[in-house]
């Protein structure tokens, strides 16, 4: 039987489709020549030769001069049969099968992975850049080039979830979460002796999970040949054996396939450690091991530039158009000052603690081991207490003495710092009260100390409310960022304290703003349920989010927020950005978000936290525009800061380092500055200056034309909707709190619409703001209000429009002329009687070395009066003509049929012109290919039209009679 090359028109099932790549030879693979790739079907070619299914070759009917519209029928047929191409002749393939609008500096990466092979890049932009998207990016461009086949997402396993939802809504890539939790539900789905890595497309998978023996084999046997890597630095190079040289060891593993594509993502590569850095680079080729990298020659630099970008956000203006807003907001950090002395109760409660706690840390009596447990407990005692009488109350009553069999003198009792410090970005957040470490310093407490911590409880359990000074501090300051507009989000270290301030702020600040929402979002909720939470509040009018640390990883809350107040101080200034950057990222609408520390004058600790670290780390920030790590371990720095207040509470030189006693704040403020200058420097020498904004300008206008541009979305929808009887309701901006003012947005009474296309889009959820359930408040570009859904090329809106529209226009007998193949009218635009022709081409690419790859691309072109080799249009002026035809009236119905029967006469005379074309426009797409891959490979890439075009449509303009207003 025929083979039918990709491309190839057939008719099969009383319909036309057009036939697919298939990766199968027994199979054909056929989409519906006006649906989407929602309704591929595979047909057998033996069922086929022998009459079942049968499949034949044919070509496009000319449009019917009896089913004749206007020009914005035409209009519409082109937009939608746009908007349903996934694989555009552009030269981005992506671009048609991703839901966002990727501004030009994200395309950079994109750019600099087409030019390698295999791809093996360090991401490293600045928190808030967008580096998902860019690897996203990276990751559906190799999918439908057919560089790549499968891939995997490693990341920590608090990211998991984030990764699939990203993935599965921006890029439309559906991939199953690997870890513990679902490993027997997917095993449960396998058929025969198949690894689950092996099973999927598309994974994402905790590092954690398989970096252990018992899953490592398989999961390097079966990895997918793109493996994107989140939180990178978290798998450095440790040479401890521990859980970070574990990572790295599977990374090495991974990478040593040098076939593998690799890209490596993370905000801070450098932490401090040169080693540590390096063995990132090692991953992508084990040359760069040998590099000087404070010393790099100008080759060496080059070469490693091809693999490595780190951008701050300042290396990003020139990418902005004229007048065009920075896309990041600006940070106003400020330093609120609380007196516990304000509250004699809650004062002389710190006060003995405090106390309490030194005599535990300086009692050097008993085991080693003893006086390690009475330190922590004593820290967990005093962090408690900071944070809120809740947290004191609740730690304090967890005395679970019972515990005290199973705590023996070999217990490892750094186990306990996650519960106490902000532990590193190697581990997931903990919330906990730390009633685990209490208990164990329970046991190792006397009888006289433990009824100290009795009385203790009894004090904590008064001090709620208005004896609380920290509280009506913070109640302070969030009246004020709530009266200036903000939506803030307040961060807590332990979930009894967010729980305590929601309610006591709700309480509070409900007279104040009569329409606010509190809500407590903490870790002793699924991932899934903080989401819903977090989407449920967003909805509010006015909103104040209280959280822990659960929520400063993995989440973008820009949308919603725009204000962070840290109710307790993080002992980790990663911490600090990490949370500020939930909401001072790419997409926050406010031009200025507020960063609020709540600090406590009369509390040692906090003041040397503050000065020690986070006071540090702010002006680095405000400084050079990035955030740099401590040139050692934060945890570290903490440990001997609090060691040093427990001997020494009236020292004023703190004594940071075991190993050299001399070393102190100003050395470790020296050696931090040194490392940021330095990280300012490779910044500078690796924000890809070589790629210029006009050569992606030029990238993304061709990506346009093709798939067409956001306005393109919002002309169709409008149009269509109001063609169906469901116009759009424009609804007034707002002005944002000194921004500029919202997107156009309106509102869509889904009802309105025809059953046949109601039927398959989903009811809009409820929204707060007053409108029916059945009102669904659409825009099409940012900002949007409040409640507003972005419509892009892929949101359910767009997608079965498109499909209805372009399935209309090729049936009989449409229930509603939306589209139309062929009109007719006269326009003051011509002086010459002007043929139109709306022309979908079909272009074949192959290489030697994979199957080939269909491209569509919908084109206009034209000509005045009779066709011939003088009278055909630029493909630009026909395009203006469509667009703005400058209609002056209709004809009517028989002449209107009579002028389009004598253009459809001609239609086989044009065939030659129309191929030349077609062949014109391969040229194009093969020069665009290697433009942007700049590789030996891409010379070997052929790229063929199929012929005979499809004309989709036919469209004639005339002439006003002179004398004709």
């Amino acid at each position: 039987m025929n083979t039918f090359s990709p491309g190839t028109l057939v008719r099969c099932r009383e319909r036309e489709w057009v036939v697919l790549p298939s990766p199968e030879t027994t199979v054909l693979r056929l989409r519906p020549l006006g649906g989407s790739e929602h309704e591929v079907i595979s047909v057998a070619r033996g069922l086929a030769a022998l009459g079942i299914d049968a499949v034949e070759e044919t070509t496009l009917p000319a449009p019917d001069p009896a089913a004749a519209g206007d020009l914005v029928a035409g209009q519409l047929l082109r937009d939608a049969t746009r908007l349903t191409l996934r694989s555009g002749a552009g030269p981005f393939r992506s671009l048609g099968r991703i839901s966002v609008r990727p501004r030009p500096f994200q395309i950079v990466p994109l750019l600099m992975a087409l030019r390698l092979d295999p791809v093996r890049m360090l991401i490293a932009d600045d928190v808030g850049i967008g580096k998902t998207i860019e690897a996203g990016l990276i990751a559906r461009e190799l999918l439908d080039r057919g560089d790549v086949q499968r891939l995997c997402v490693l990341c920590p396993p608090h990211l998991c979830d984030q990764w699939q939802r990203e993935l599965r809504e921006k890029f439309a890539i559906e991939a199953v979460v690997v870890r513990a939790a679902t490993l027997g539900r997917l095993e449960r789905d396998l058929v025969g002796d198949v690894s689950v890595f092996a099973q999927y497309p598309a994974l994402v998978v905790s590092i954690d999970f398989v970096k252990s023996d018992r899953r490592r084999a398989s999961f390097l046997t079966h990895c997918p040949d793109l493996v994107i890597v989140d939180e990178a630095h978290t798998a450095a190079r440790a040479n401890d054996g521990g859980t970070t040289q574990q990572r790295h060891d599977l990374l090495r593993d991974l990478a040593a396939d040098p076939a593998r594509h690799l890209l490596l993502l993370t905000a801070t590569p450098h932490s401090g450690i040169e080693d540590s850095f390096r063995s990132l680079l090692e991953l992508l080729d084990p040359r760069f091991s040998r590099l000087d990298l404070d010393q790099l020659s100008e080759p060496d630099r080059r070469w490693l530039a091809r693999h490595f970008v780190q951008r701050r956000r300042a290396d990003l203006g020139a990418w902005l158009g004229d007048g065009e807003r920075a896309p990041f907001p600006e940070r106003r950090q400020v330093e609120i000052m609380y007196q516990l002395a304000r509250s004699p109760a809650y004062h002389d409660l710190f006060t003995d603690i405090y106390a309490f706690a030194r005599e535990l840390v300086r009692d050097d009596s008993g085991a080693a081991y003893r006086q390690r447990v009475r330190y922590w407990t004593a820290l967990a005692l005093l962090r408690c207490v900071m944070s809120s009488p809740a947290a004191a109350e609740a730690a304090l009553s967890a005395r679970l003495g019972r515990l005290t069999a199973s705590t023996g003198e070999d217990g490892d009792d750094q186990l306990f710092a996650s519960y106490v410090l902000d532990i590193s970005d190697t581990e997931s957040p903990q919330d906990l009260n730390p009633t685990q470490v209490i208990a164990a310093g329970d046991a190792q407490l006397s009888g006289g100390e433990r009824r100290r911590l009795q009385a203790f409880i009894a004090r904590a359990t008064k001090l709620r409310g208005d004896d609380d000074p920290k509280l009506r501090a913070a109640a302070s300051t969030l009246t004020e960022l709530l009266r200036a507009g903000h939506n803030p989000i307040v961060y807590c270290r332990y979930i009894a304290t967010a729980k305590y301030l929601a309610e006591d702020l709700a309480r509070r600040l409900r007279g104040i703003v009569p329409d606010l929402h509190v809500m407590a979002v903490t870790g002793d909720s699924s991932e899934e349920e903080r989401e819903q939470r977090v989407t449920e509040l967003s909805a509010a009018p006015r909103r104040l989010l209280v959280a822990t640390d659960c929520l400063s990883e993995g989440i973008n809350l820009q949308d919603a927020f725009d204000a962070v107040l840290h109710y307790d101080l993080p002992w980790n200034p990663n911490r600090l950005e990490q949370r500020e950057g939930r909401v001072d990222r790419y997409g926050q609408r406010a031009p200025e978000v507020a960063a609020v520390l709540l600090v406590g004058q009369d509390n040692p600790i906090d003041q040397a936290v503050l000065d020690v670290l986070l006071r540090k780390a702010r002006v680095i920030h405000r400084t050079l525009g990035i955030s740099v790590p401590l040139p050692v371990d934060s945890e570290t720095v903490v440990d001997k800061v609090v060691r040093s207040l427990f001997q020494q509470p009236q020292s004023t030189q703190l004594t940071l380092f075991a190993d050299d006693p001399a070393v102190g704040v100003a050395e470790l403020h020296a050696a931090w500055n040194r490392a940021a200058e330095r990280e300012h420097t490779r910044r500078t020498r690796f924000a890809q200056h070589a790629i210029k904004p006009e050569e992606v300008a030029q990238e993304l206008y061709a990506s346009d034309d093709v798939l067409g541009s956001p306005a393109t979305i919002a002309a169709f929808v409008s149009n269509a909707c109001q063609r169906l009887g469901a116009a759009l309701q424009p609804v007034a901006p707002r002005r944002g709190r000194g921004g500029p003012p919202d997107a156009a947005s309106f509102i869509l009474t889904r009802s309105q619409l025809p059953t046949a296309l109601r039927e398959r889009l989903a009811q809009p959820p409820r929204r707060a703001g007053g409108r029916a359930p059945d009102e669904l408040l659409i825009g099409f570009d940012t900002p949007l209000p409040d409640g507003a859904t972005l419509v892009g090329r892929l949101h359910p809106l767009a997608e079965t429009l498109a499909e209805y529209v372009l399935a209309s226009a090729f049936d009989p007998q449409p229930e509603t002329l939306v589209a139309a193949r062929c009109g007719a009218v006269r326009s003051a635009a011509v002086a010459r009687r002007t043929t139109l022709l709306l022309l979908r081409v079909r272009l074949l690419i192959e290489s030697p070395d994979r199957a080939p790859l269909l491209a569509e691309e919908v084109i206009i072109c034209g000509f005045s009066g009779r066709p011939d080799a003088h009278s055909w249009l630029g493909t630009d002026a026909a395009r203006a003509l469509l667009d703005a035809p400058q209609p002056v009236g209709d004809l009517d119905p028989a002449a209107r049929a009579a002028a389009l029967a004598q253009v459809v006469s001609w239609l086989p005379a044009l065939q030659g012109e129309l191929d030349a074309i077609a062949t014109a426009r391969s040229v194009a797409l093969l020069d665009s290919h290697r433009r942007v891959r700049q590789v030996t490979r891409a010379a070997r890439v052929t790229v063929k039209p199929q012929f005979p075009l499809d004309l989709l449509g036919l469209y004639l303009l005339l002439p006003v009679p002179q004398g004709v207003a």
